[in-house]
C-alpha cells in the first residue's frame, strides 16, 4: 500500500458461551448434531413462545467483560435487531444496543518490534446466534436452526489497529484470554470463534475516518490477515485513482485471495432495534460482579509475566507455553514437580509439544507431567543423559510405565564408572596424537573431538560432565 494512506482497522468478535443450554431456552448447545434436532418452540421464533435467559451465559459474559477491563453496568436492556436472512427463524436477532452489558475496555498485544499496544475494546454483550444456511445438498439449499439461539458475547473493538498484522495479534491474544477463562472454545473452524474486520483508509496523519467496509466472517488468523492486506489495497488504489469508497459488506473468497461485495451498507445503522418486549432488563448487582472478578482465572498477560519473573523463563518460552491453557497447566505441574522450571520448559518445548493433539479446550498428551519430572530427574541425578533422555521418552510415549522402568528396560543406564571410563579415555588419547599435540598447543576446541570419540566408543552412554573432567585431565600431559 501506498505509504500516503494509513489503515484503520477495528474488529468484531463474535465468541460463543460454552453453556450445556442455549441463551433463552433449554435446547442443547452441543455441536454435529442431525439439522434441526436441537430446536424447540422459543429458537424457533414460534408465536406465543417466550424466551428465559440463561443464568450460565451471564456469568460467563460478565467474567469476559472483567478479564477485558470493561466497566459492568448493573443494569443492561436487551433489543430485537430486525433483518431479514432465511436462518433467522423470528425475523430478528435478541441482541443489546443502547445499554449493553458493559463497556470500555481494553486488550494489550505485542507488536512486531516487541512493544506492547493497548486496543480499546468498545462494549461487550450478549446476544443470541442464528441458524446456518447448507449449501449444495443435491442442488438446494436448507436451513439447519441447531445454532440458533445459541449465547454469543459480541466483542467490539476500537478502531485502534494499524495493520492486518496487529488484527491478527489482537485475534490470537483475544482467543487466549476466552479460551483461560473457560467460556469459549476458541474454534474457527466450527464457527464458535468468528470475526468481522472493519476496515478503512486515511490520509497519514489525518484523524478523520475514512469510509469503512465490513468483511464477514473470516474463519482464520491467516485469513484475516489476508482478507485486510487485500481490502487496504483495495481501497488504496480506488482512493489514489480519484474513486470513492462505498461502505458496504464484504466477503473473503480463500480461492481468488480477494474480497467481493455482498450489500450496500450506506448507512451505518442499518438494522432496526426495538426494545425486547419479553425480557426484561438485566440487573446483575456489583457484589456478583465482585464475587466474578475475585475468581477470575490468571490471565496469560499476567502468567508469561510471574513465569519470567519468578520463574527464569525467557519470553518465547513463556509465549509458546502458555498458548493453551491445558499445556500451561501441563507445564506448570511438571515443573513444580521437578523444581527447575527451565530445564522443564525446554524438554516440553522441544520433545513434548511434537506429539501433543489440541482440539478446543482439550488436549491430549502423550506422558505425564509426573512422567517428565521424573525422566528429567534422572539426567539431573546422572543415571541417564540427555542424549538417552530422548530414547526414553519416546519408549514412555502411550504407556503408564516410569522413566526409571523404561531406563532399565532399554538398558541405556549412563556409564558413570570413573575406572571405566579412564580407560576408554585413555585409549581415544592414546589413538590421537595428532589432535593431542594440537590441543597441547592452545587448540583447546579440540576437547569436542575427543569427548565425541568417546561417545562414539560408548555409545552415546558416557557421562559427559565425568568424561571432561579425565579427558581435560589426561591432555594436560
Amino acid at each position: 500500500m501506498s505509504q500516503e494512506f494509513e489503515p484503520v482497522i477495528g474488529l468484531e468478535v463474535h465468541a460463543q458461551l460454552l453453556t450445556r443450554t442455549k441463551a433463552f431456552c433449554s435446547c442443547s448447545t452441543s455441536f454435529g448434531a442431525r439439522p434441526n434436532t436441537n430446536v424447540c418452540p422459543v429458537c424457533l421464533g414460534l408465536p406465543g413462545a417466550l424466551p428465559v435467559l440463561d443464568a450460565e451465559a451471564v456469568r460467563m459474559a460478565v467474567r469476559i467483560a472483567l478479564a477485558l477491563g470493561c466497566t459492568v453496568h448493573e443494569r443492561s436492556v436487551f433489543a430485537r435487531k430486525n433483518y431479514f436472512y432465511p436462518d433467522l427463524p423470528k425475523g430478528y436477532q435478541i441482541s443489546q444496543f443502547e445499554e449493553p452489558l458493559s463497556t470500555d475496555g481494553w486488550l494489550d498485544i505485542t507488536l512486531a518490534d516487541g512493544s506492547t499496544k493497548r486496543a480499546g475494546i468498545a462494549r461487550v454483550h450478549m446476544e443470541e446466534d442464528a441458524g446456518k444456511n447448507v449449501h449444495g445438498m443435491g442442488g438446494d439449499s436448507i436451513v439447519d436452526l441447531n445454532r440458533a439461539g445459541t449465547p454469543l458475547v459480541e466483542i467490539v473493538g476500537a478502531p485502534d489497529l494499524r495493520s492486518a498484522g496487529e488484527a491478527s495479534e489482537y485475534l490470537r491474544r483475544l482467543r487466549e484470554v476466552l479460551m483461560t477463562l473457560g467460556v469459549n472454545d476458541g474454534n474457527l473452524e466450527e464457527g464458535s470463534f468468528r470475526c468481522d474486520a472493519n476496515v478503512s483508509i486515511r490520509p497519514r496523519g489525518s484523524t478523520t475516518f475514512g469510509t469503512r467496509c465490513e468483511v464477514k466472517n473470516v474463519n482464520s488468523f491467516r485469513f484475516v490477515e489476508k482478507a485486510i492486506d487485500y481490502e487496504i489495497a483495495r481501497q488504496a488504489a480506488i482512493v489514489s485513482s480519484g474513486g470513492r469508497i462505498v461502505q458496504e459488506t464484504r466477503r473473503w473468497d480463500e480461492a481468488s485471495g480477494k474480497t467481493f461485495s455482498l450489500r450496500s451498507k450506506e448507512e451505518a445503522h442499518d438494522y432496526r432495534y426495538f426494545p425486547e418486549p419479553d425480557l426484561p432488563p438485566l440487573v446483575v448487582d456489583a457484589a456478583f460482579v465482585e464475587a466474578q472478578r475475585a475468581s477470575l482465572e490468571e490471565l496469560p498477560v499476567a502468567r508469561r509475566a510471574r513465569w519470567g519473573a519468578t520463574l527464569g523463563l525467557t519470553a518465547v518460552a513463556a509465549g509458546v507455553l502458555s498458548v493453551h491453557p491445558r499445556i500451561a497447566a501441563f507445564f506448570e505441574e511438571a515443573a513444580a514437580l521437578h523444581g527447575d522450571a527451565v530445564k522443564v520448559a525446554n524438554f516440553v518445548q522441544t520433545e513434548v509439544l511434537r506429539d501433543v493433539a489440541t482440539a478446543g479446550l482439550s488436549a491430549t498428551f502423550p506422558v505425564t507431567a509426573a512422567q517428565v519430572a521424573e525422566l528429567l530427574a534422572l539426567v539431573d541425578g546422572g543415571t541417564i543423559s540427555g542424549k538417552q533422555a530422548k530414547d526414553v521418552y519416546a519408549a514412555l510415549r502411550g504407556t503408564a510405565k516410569s522413566a526409571r522402568d523404561v531406563v532399565a528396560a532399554l538398558g541405556v543406564a549412563q556409564m558413570s564408572d570413573s575406572g571405566e571410563l579412564e580407560s576408554v579415555c585413555k585409549a581415544v588419547v592414546e589413538a590421537n596424537a595428532k589432535q593431542v599435540a594440537g590441543y597441547r598447543s592452545g587448540k583447546t576446541g579440540l576437547m569436542g573431538f575427543f569427548v565425541g570419540q568417546v561417545m562414539k566408543e560408548t555409545k552415546g552412554s558416557a557421562n559427559p560432565q565425568l568424561v571432561n573432567e579425565i579427558l581435560a585431565r589426561l591432555l594436560a600431559g
